[in-house]
């Protein structure tokens, strides 16, 4: 095994929970909970990448308890008593083969494609109303509104403990509810929960992260998802110097954060002008936590293409693991490669590159 074979499957912690090796399973939409409660097939697919080596899984984003939360009826929740029992059953086939399993926590804010799902009469929620600049969809949120949906993320994660879940994921990325409080072109608020700077607009994801902290205790990880890009705008910088990145981040790491998750399209691409650190390099420097690094890791396309009809072939991930053994991030998160390969670490790990299997649009069609 080499250097950076050897890395790779090295264990490292995240908050006092031991990860066996750096490979994440990346949390992707699959729509295949009817009613929204995940059933056995869901469990068996989180399962088989747990018994092929997966060092931690994060679940496809699951929705909090209000009624606009998701676009898709197919999208799992994570609250109410059946979605949880099924969720419980998932906790409990990963864990039988040793697996780790975190369940990302999700609201879709004014994203949500309201004739598509539970609740259709029922507006939309966003920090201004807007789904992207100038672009208005609902009134902007109410104080009481905030608070239930603070609420219902704290709830969610106090639930991922009681069923057994290893930790939690909290999505504040690619434009949703908790990125658009980030974001100055969707939150033009003037109260407590706006604010001219970045640091500023952390409010509402530093408050469901404190009181969540309060609830399930020190013990219990916690990671955040964030971006820079958004799917309204994919070249946007919320900080737009390293500088304004850590302000944006120690926020959130002092109110409990214990891991980030940094979203880039293409995870070989330098963050800021002058060094060759991705996200979740400067992430890892400027707050000394670990990180995850994730965007088309192993494939020629990013995921956007996908949508577009496009397959994706397995390439070189030399450059991905000299990263890692150079400590530029901690973890890397495999999304679509692990979809059409459950047993791509496996497969790494024994260096058996000639049999990954191309990722085709077709793949997603059922639950392999």
């Amino acid at each position: 095994m080499n250097k950076y074979i050897k890395k790779l499957f090295s264990p490292l912690l995240i908050n006092k929970l031991e990860i066996p090796n750096r490979v994440v399973m990346a949390p992707m939409t699959r729509s295949k909970s009817p009613n929204s409660i995940p059933g056995e097939d869901v469990a068996l697919y989180y399962k088989r990448r747990a018994e092929n080596g997966v060092g931690l899984i994060i679940t496809e984003g699951t929705t909090v308890g209000t009624p606009n939360s998701s676009d898709d009826t197919n999208i799992p929740s994570f609250h109410g008593e059946k979605p949880l029992a099924g969720w419980k059953n998932v906790v409990e086939n990963v864990h039988e083969v040793g697996g780790l399993i975190f369940p990302q926590i999700w609201h879709q804010g004014t994203l949500r494609r309201a004739d598509t799902t539970w609740n259709s009469d029922f507006p939309s929620w966003g920090p201004s109303g807007l789904a992207l600049v100038d672009k208005k969809v609902s009134e902007p949120m109410t104080l009481d509104e905030i608070e239930i949906s603070i609420d219902a993320f704290v709830k969610a994660i106090y639930s991922a403990r009681e069923l057994g879940f290893d930790g939690a994921e909290i999505h504040g990325a690619h434009g949703y509810l908790l990125d658009q409080f980030f974001w100055e072109g969707t939150n033009i608020r003037s109260d407590d929960w706006g604010g001219i700077s970045i640091e500023e607009r952390t409010k509402f994801s530093t408050e469901i992260v404190r009181r969540s902290r309060e609830e399930v205790g020190d013990d219990f990880p916690i990671i955040f998802r964030f971006s820079q890009w958004k799917q309204q705008d994919f070249s946007h910088k919320m900080a737009k110097t390293p500088e304004e990145l850590g302000k944006f981040l120690m926020n959130l790491s002092n109110s409990g954060v214990d891991c980030f998750h940094c979203s880039q399209r293409r995870f070989w691409n330098n963050e800021f002008d002058g060094s060759e650190l991705n996200l979740a390099g400067w992430t890892k420097k400027l707050t000394k936590k670990p990180s995850i690094t994730v965007g088309s890791i192993g494939l020629t396309e990013d995921f956007i293409e996908t949508f577009k009809g496009k397959e994706s072939k397995p390439t070189d991930i030399l450059g991905l693991l000299e990263r890692l053994y150079e400590d530029e991030y901690d973890f890397v998160a495999i999304g679509r490669a692990l979809i059409s390969n459950p047993d791509w670490v496996s497969l790494v790990k024994n260096e058996d590159y000639d049999k990954i299997k191309i990722f085709t649009p077709k793949d997603l069609e059922s639950l392999i």
